[in-house]
């Protein structure tokens, strides 16, 4: 052991050359680098895996907490509507971690246009000042909201941006809105017509909205509708999103039995967990890559330590203590693993960010509602992955490094 080496260091400096050192038996070497790739591999695979269900969940509540509301107060026999509204508002923004309350009414109705007709939810809300009206200005790709009321002599209308673009309606142009709820007549219902002009067009980013809805003031829905002075609907928005439950069960007490209640959280349940379900399906999936790295470091050092018997017995011959031999090769693996977990974690977060930025994935929004793959790598995730891939080579060095502390000098060196 060479004297300018401290006793601290020993164990690192004779695992960095073991590590560095060129052998006889190549294959020691292939190996070594196999695993460095298939912690790298591992590491990389399960921040992306992770990035991606993060870009998909987060775009997802963005869009739906952005386009919709917090928790609704609904009617529990549709077609009746909810007359005593204005006294429910008072109500309701009383309770506890509600930021506002706003009526709201919907329907459908059949959208006509020169160029192609579609069917589309019409939805009513207040034109003035207020938390709906501040949510649709965040999403506002054309036009304004200024002339929803009345736009240069017709009723005002903000239409999603594909269903802007597939009926050939753009900002001025006068649309036709068919209602099925129209006269009734000894025929039977008589459709109503109107004519709205586009007043601006809106983008959320997900498909359904930008496709479906149509907005215009409350006061014009009811006409098209054929309703007088109701709504089907009460939005509230919460100074919490995550209370959306315990303000559930707040609302249904202040509303009675007659309306019921519902929240985001509890009308996409479905989606948020086959979201979580595919990240812990990942998780163990990719989890595996690990353990093929784990058995490849564990591969590496039985060789190493075989090779080396006649190394590690004249460094116990010269007075080195079997713990500092178990840790020259826990080192090793440590450091293989060290240095494939910074090679994984610096591809991955560098991939993620361009893939996010330049959306190198694109989807079928049809399918998917989004438009292309999104890439959220958050470092929480690449400190656990870190860890668990340190942990893991650590594990694997176990073996190795007892049995190279077991060594006998004098059985290593009767032949030499």
């Amino acid at each position: 052991m060479p004297n300018n080496i401290s006793s601290e260091r020993f164990e690192f400096f004779v695992a960095l050359r073991y590590l560095k050192a060129k052998r006889k038996q190549a294959v020691i070497s292939v190996i070594t680098v196999v695993s460095v790739a298939g912690v790298a591999a591992g590491v990389m695979a399960l921040v992306i895996a992770l990035a991606i269900n993060n870009g998909f969940r987060a775009n997802l509540e963005r869009t739906l907490l952005g386009a919709t509301a917090h928790v609704t107060v609904l009617e529990k026999q549709p077609g009746f509507g909810i007359h005593e509204w204005r006294e429910l508002l008072d109500k309701l923004t009383g309770v506890p971690h509600v930021a506002s309350a706003a009526p709201t009414l919907y329907g459908q109705v059949f959208l006509s246009s020169p160029l192609q007709s579609e069917g589309a939810i019409l939805k009513g809300i207040q034109a003035g000042p207020g938390p709906q009206r501040t949510d649709l200005e965040r999403c506002m790709k054309q036009g304004s909201l200024d002339h929803l009321g009345e736009a240069k002599g017709y009723p005002g209308i903000v239409l999603g941006s594909k269903l802007s673009a597939r009926t050939g309606l753009p900002v001025n142009s006068i649309a036709r809105i068919i209602s099925p709820q129209g006269e009734l007549t000894p025929f039977g219902p008589k459709p109503s017509y109107f004519r709205f002009r586009v007043a601006g067009v809106f983008e959320t980013g997900f498909y359904d909205l930008d496709s479906q809805w149509a907005f215009t003031s409350l006061e014009s829905a009811q006409k098209v509708l054929s309703l007088k002075d109701v709504v089907n609907a009460i939005e509230l928005k919460l100074d919490d999103v995550d209370r959306a439950p315990e303000v559930t069960v707040a609302a249904e007490k202040a509303i009675g039995p007659k309306l019921g209640v519902t929240n985001w959280m509890k009308d996409n349940q479905q989606i948020f967990h086959a979201l979580q379900m595919e990240k812990t399906v990942m998780i163990i999936t990719i989890g595996l890559i690990e353990l093929v790295a784990a058995l490849n470091i564990l591969t590496a050092l039985v060789m190493m330590v075989m090779e080396k018997a006649r190394d590690i017995a004249i460094l116990v011959s010269m007075g080195a203590r079997r713990e500092q031999i178990r840790r020259i090769f826990i080192y090793e693996g440590l450091i293989i693993g060290s240095v494939g977990t910074v090679i994984g974690l610096a591809a991955a977060y560098t991939l993620c960010y361009f893939a996010d930025r330049y959306r190198w994935v694109s989807l079928d929004e049809t399918v998917y509602a989004f438009s292309y793959v999104p890439f959220q790598a958050r470092w929480i995730d690449g400190v656990w992955i870190a860890g668990a891939a340190i942990l893991v080579s650590y594990l694997a060095t176990i073996y190795p490094a007892r049995n190279a502390a077991r060594i006998a000098p004098a059985e290593a060196l009767r032949y030499e």
